[in-house]
């Protein structure tokens, strides 16, 4: 009956270990919505931390709005892509989807919609947010040893979504703003 505490300790450690799990994004090119939404949503209540060090694009950016500001960190490396969202018509063509559009603005916080709102707004086109702009907004993920990313345990922020629910949803025009 001695190992009780060992064990409990044990249990303890390993709990708290996982909890300070690091999750990368560094190549995400977006998806459907609403697997984003799930997951950041599973990330912000677990309190890991977030490291962009790649691009982030498309619904992944949601990320910003999903989670608190201390939660998400930028290296360099990091850029985010925004546009509106699309959806396929019944012959496969690309239309907009003003309510996916509008749930991706509501979503970003208040500093990246008036970044977006003087880039032109959500539309079609792909605007991109990285180096001085994005550092000034965003912490950067250096720790206090300056050891960064590198010593960071680090797993997929996606490594839960299969294949088939990666689809992507660009849109044809912004929402009116």
């Amino acid at each position: 009956m001695r190992l009780a505490p060992w064990i409990g300790a044990a249990m303890a450690v390993l709990c708290v270990h996982s909890a300070a799990a690091t999750v990368l994004i560094n190549g995400d090119p977006g998806g459907q919505i609403g697997p984003y939404v799930a997951r950041f949503m599973t990330l912000r209540h677990s309190g890991e931390r977030v490291v962009i060090d790649g691009p982030c694009l498309s619904a992944c950016t949601m990320v910003l709005g999903i989670l608190p500001r201390n939660q998400v960190c930028v290296t360099p490396k990091a850029v985010l892509g925004f546009h509106a969202a699309w959806r396929p018509d019944a012959s496969g063509n690309k239309v907009t989807s003003l309510g996916g559009t509008q749930l991706l603005w509501d979503v970003y916080p208040k500093h990246i919609r008036k970044w977006i709102a003087r880039r032109g707004g959500l539309s079609p086109r792909m605007i991109m947010l990285r180096g001085r702009e994005l550092a000034a907004m965003y912490p950067s993920c250096g720790d206090s040893t300056g050891t960064g990313v590198d010593a960071m345990r680090v797993r997929p922020a996606v490594d839960d979504m299969a294949a088939g629910e990666r689809v992507n949803h660009r849109g044809s025009s912004p929402p009116a703003r």
